[in-house]
């Protein structure tokens, strides 16, 4: 601890003199102090400020002048003792007053049923929070304890948070699955569709533990030849959650491998990634951000299979295909080849027996085409196909033959109509047409003396001029 400053001071002793009265924490006996070696200044001005104050007749009396503190001074003085009197601590309370700054700060309060204290979550502190801070909630902040001397309020300093009650993996739990959902982590559309009958599986598990060889021993009894290709990884504990990412990403990086070198024959199907049951601490693992990416980012399939049935983890929701625990992932990932083979009998006899059917049917119908009339006597119905044509011949020939002759009158009729009405029959019968200047001239006004006129007769046509020109119906 840091000792007190000097309350008081004497102007005209030196320092091996100055006294200090009040200890750091201690109690002592104030020492006893000879006027004499003190002055007593300003004693009168000094007993008018402290007149009311045991310590300024004290000052006045043994000759000290008290020291004035400004108010940055005494804050910073306060900071210093609260920093050295609380530089980590474990505080309970519920959070009230939360505030999320847009510089990434948090703000809020801690109360109990009689105080509150202020509370100081800062952004490089805050952003290894694994759960979502609200008003209400009954947390443990560890920190340390300072004053913020613009305000002159102490407050908490938070460089921690648990929760209390719900704790904080269950939190945690909550908080990544929310925000991996709203990512899109989750959606069916994402998901891949397990092949039927994968030729090489890929496990990502612990080489040690029972979910192995629970998933070994069910493959291989359901499916003897299948390959398995096992990836072993440390399933719990610090840094577990990396390795499994990484043997995921392994597992594809194999993928490419062949798909570059070889065929795609040699690929890994399907891949499982498994443990077995334990406590929410011992999944943990597999609720890591880390793990949950590397399974979204996987172009193999992937069913997950850890815990127990009740027991649900990030891995789960994000993966293709859940499977209740590690032996459920190995009935689902391969069926059992008796019962394939089973089925493949029962599907060869129901085809032999349509083959069959169906051959017999086609059997019936030949043999009833080879007892018909056509069969039996090809050569009539063609003679009889050759007559229907002859018949149709002869009506095709009367039907135009018919349709001409129609023709044929109604033109006739029409050119008869037309020679009445032709101007040259008109001329035949004595008549003759008169044209000026090549038209017809149809009114007498359209003739004046002296003009050339062409007069058309039936045979032939003669040219004169008007000299003389009379009108009236006399002279027809």
């Amino acid at each position: 601890m840091i000792e007190d400053n000097l309350f008081f001071k004497n102007e005209n002793a030196d320092a091996s003199e100055t006294k200090n009265l009040f200890s750091s924490g201690k109690k002592s006996k104030p020492r006893k102090v000879s006027a004499k070696k003190y002055l007593i200044e300003g004693a009168s001005s000094n007993r008018d400020v402290f007149q009311n104050s045991n310590i300024g007749n004290v000052a006045v009396d043994i000759g000290l002048k008290p020291r004035v503190y400004t108010v940055t001074e005494i804050t910073r003085r306060a900071r210093v003792l609260m920093e050295e009197a609380f530089p980590a601590v474990w505080i309970s309370g519920e959070v009230s007053n939360y505030k999320s700054h847009s510089s990434g700060h948090l703000y809020f309060s801690l109360k109990d049923d009689t105080s509150i204290l202020k509370c100081v979550f800062f952004r490089s502190a805050n952003a290894r929070l694994k759960f979502d801070l609200n008003d209400g909630m009954l947390v443990l902040c560890f920190g340390r304890i300072s004053v913020y001397e613009k305000q002159g309020q102490y407050q908490l300093y938070v460089e921690a948070i648990e929760p209390l009650g719900a704790g904080a993996l269950s939190l945690a739990f909550e908080k990544l699955k929310n925000d991996l959902r709203k990512e899109g982590l989750f959606d069916e559309n994402h998901k891949k569709k397990i092949p039927f009958l994968p030729k090489k599986i890929g496990i990502v598990t612990s080489i040690t533990g029972a979910a192995i060889r629970d998933i070994l021993q069910i493959l291989f009894r359901r499916f003897h030849n299948v390959h398995v290709v096992i990836y072993p990884v440390k399933v719990q504990g610090e840094g577990s959650e990396n390795e499994i990412a990484s043997a995921i990403a392994a597992l594809n990086e194999y993928n490419k491998y062949f798909i570059e070198k070889f065929t795609r024959e040699d690929v890994i199907d399907v891949m499982i990634v498994a443990r077995g049951g334990g406590s929410l601490e011992d999944l943990w693992a597999f609720n890591m951000e880390e793990v949950a990416r590397a399974v979204f980012a996987s172009h193999i399939p992937v069913i997950s299979a850890v815990g127990h049935e009740i027991d649900f983890t990030i891995c789960d929701f994000v993966s293709d295909l859940r499977a209740p625990t590690p032996s459920a992932a190995a009935e689902l990932v391969v069926s059992e080849k008796n019962i394939l083979l089973e089925n493949i009998s029962a599907i060869e006899k129901r085809l032999d027996s349509i083959l069959f059917k169906h051959i017999a049917s086609l059997d019936d119908k030949v043999r009833s085409l080879s007892e018909s009339y056509v069969m039996r006597a090809p050569c009539n119905t063609i003679l009889q196909r050759l007559q229907e044509i002859d018949d149709f011949e002869k009506k095709m020939k009367i039907s135009i033959s018919h349709f001409y002759e129609v023709k044929k009158t109604g033109m006739e009729r029409l050119f008869d109509k037309l020679e009445v009405l032709s101007p040259r029959n008109i001329l035949n019968r004595g008549y003759s047409i008169t044209f000026k200047e090549g038209k017809v001239v149809k009114k007498f006004e359209e003739i004046k003396k002296g003009d050339r006129l062409v007069t058309a007769l039936s045979r032939g046509s003669v040219e004169s001029t008007a000299d003389k020109m009379s009108l009236g119906k006399d002279n027809i």
